[in-house]
């Protein structure tokens, strides 16, 4: 499923503390730079047909304060299914012949997994992809159609063990989920494209996993509008960037417990938590019954069937968003919907019943 039939270019390359009380007053130093504006159009540039410029819906809805205007960027309808093939392609547009000639390989709960698969055919090498047991199956299916070898183990920290071990043992290039200059870079063009759409926003909510998704979006974002408010939304299941902002440096979990496991990052990474800590302006928090019921309000209303992590930005909106955007213009992040049938159905029914708390 490559989009035409063209060889890759090669380069030469809520604030949710108490009021009063702020995130720790530091600036973290990034061990590269920020992507800039030009290396961004570059960017976008050299991916080309790779990737899909993602249509951008306006939502009127009675469920929002009055007056405020929003805005889906509908990045579930990219490739693969995610906004994930951006950070992929242009990490792997940077490796060199020899390292593609010795594969790549990767660590996801399945989307990640299915873009390097799909990049990995773009540069006709081979991906051996790491998930958890627990995976969707409809995801791992959708990374072995891209032609990935998957292995499956326990969970995502022993998904990370195992990708290294891989890495070591092949010498594979280890194509991180969110961490690294190229992957923020890719994710950024997401965020210059909805700039370029929706030029007025005063606010944008993104969903956080490691955070190199928020981050490249909030890089883009921030240097053509500064005032533009970039908002952070993870589940309280998979709470790393959360707790990172909290303490002023990258933090782990021990378990990730949420449905919205494409948010489930076992750990902050320096690069990507850097980023965010320049760019981004606040983080929030949803549990799983908010996911389930912003899933069902972007289906009902909208005609969209997305997974709980592409409901993330709208569960922040219709709840601890909604009063202190009102009136604003703001835009949302749908990032994904790759999800089993059987797994959809099951979210819808718990959404409906959630629902009525976001009542029109």
């Amino acid at each position: 499923m490559l989009p035409g039939n063209r060889q890759p270019r090669l380069p030469g390359i809520v604030r949710e503390f108490r009021a009063g009380l702020s995130y720790p007053p530091i600036d973290p130093v990034l061990s590269d730079p920020a992507p800039t504006l030009a290396a961004i159009r570059s960017a976008r540039q050299t991916l080309g047909d790779l990737i899909r410029v993602t249509p951008v819906w306006q939502w009127r809805s009675r469920r929002f304060s009055e007056g405020t205007e929003v805005y889906l960027k509908l990045e579930l309808l990219q490739y693969t299914g995610s906004f994930k093939p951006r950070g992929a392609l242009t990490r792997m547009f940077a490796l060199t012949p020899e390292q593609l000639a010795r594969g790549v390989t990767a660590v996801s709960a399945g989307n990640h997994a299915a873009a390097v698969g799909y990049a990995a055919a773009v540069f006709n090498t081979t991906a051996k992809v790491v998930m958890p047991q627990t995976s969707d199956p409809a995801r791992v299916a959708l990374c072995r159609s891209f032609g990935a070898e998957v292995v499956l183990v326990e969970n995502v920290h022993a998904a990370f063990a195992a990708a290294v071990k891989i890495e070591a043992e092949e010498k594979r290039t280890f194509i991180h989920p969110f961490e690294g200059p190229e992957i923020a870079l890719g994710t950024a063009t997401l965020g210059l494209e909805l700039d370029e759409q929706c030029p007025a926003l005063d606010a944008v909510i993104v969903p956080i996993g490691g955070g190199g998704l928020c981050g490249g979006v909030a890089a883009a974002m921030k240097q053509r509008h500064p005032q533009c408010r970039i908002i952070g939304v993870e589940p309280f299941g998979a709470d790393t960037m959360f707790r990172s902002f909290a303490s002023g440096q990258p933090e782990s979990i021990a378990k990730v417990n949420t449905i919205a496991d494409s948010l489930g990052a076992p750990h902050a990474a320096p690069y990507s938590f850097a980023l965010c800590r320049r760019f981004v302006d606040e983080l929030v928090r949803v549990d799983d019954e908010a996911l389930c019921a912003a899933l069902y309000v972007l289906f009902h209303e909208m005609k969209l069937a997305v997974e709980p992590a592409g409901a993330a930005a709208t569960a922040a909106l219709l709840g601890p968003l909604r009063a202190r955007l009102a009136g604003k213009q703001v835009g949302l992040i749908v990032c994904g919907a790759n999800l089993a049938a059987s797994a959809f159905a099951e979210y819808l029914r718990r959404g409906e019943a959630a629902s009525g708390q976001y009542a029109a």
